[in-house]
């Protein structure tokens, strides 16, 4: 039976940040369940740079569903979890229920990986004290005020803590989230 890996994630969401890891992770032979804060389609976005613009376009995404509402997932039965960026982060980061399993990850150790605005989710859940983590680059602040450190890296590595910056990053993210995910669950 395949060891599975948690993605938490809702509407907003960053597209290619919840479905590379999503497909590489199945690549590598992991069972992948996204849970959002129902059970329901969930609608992603796509960010862009535009020249002239100080910040990042938003347009609509890809849809999918979510395997699980956040009050349905039992973190016992997953051996990592996933925190993608994206707005979503903004709002599902007060939800009790997704801090209460972030911290199960946490306090367990267990692999995280998370990227851009996903570490909003770890800063609420107060579980970035000491950490050192990347991150969208504006979110510096949040990361500080959460008492972990910013590094602006493509595949920053704290423990069984990885993060990234943005889906530019993915090759980099993923393939040290891999490299922790086998060395502490392999697939099975």
């Amino acid at each position: 039976m395949a060891r599975k890996v948690l993605i938490i994630t809702g509407d907003a969401a960053e597209s290619l940040e919840v479905l590379y890891p999503y497909q590489r992770l199945r690549e590598e032979g992991y069972d992948v369940h996204i849970a959002g804060p129902s059970r329901k389609k969930l609608q992603f976005v796509v960010h862009d740079f535009v020249d002239g613009f100080d910040t990042f376009t938003e347009k609509p995404g890809y849809t999918w569903p979510a395997d699980f509402a956040f009050v349905e997932v039992r973190p016992e039965n997953y051996v990592a979890l996933v925190l993608p960026g994206g707005r979503a982060p903004e709002y599902i980061r007060n939800n009790p229920v997704v801090q209460r399993l972030v911290r199960h990850f946490f306090e367990n150790d267990k692999p995280v990986a998370h990227l851009c605005h996903g570490p909003l989710i770890a800063a609420a859940a107060g579980v970035l004290e000491g950490r050192r983590t990347s991150a969208y680059p504006a979110i510096a602040p949040d990361v500080r005020a959460a008492g972990g450190t910013f590094v602006d890296g493509e595949a920053v590595v704290d423990g069984m803590l990885v993060s990234g910056r943005t889906w530019v990053d993915h090759p980099g993210w993923m393939r040290e989230f891999v490299q922790v995910l086998r060395s502490k669950a392999p697939a099975g």
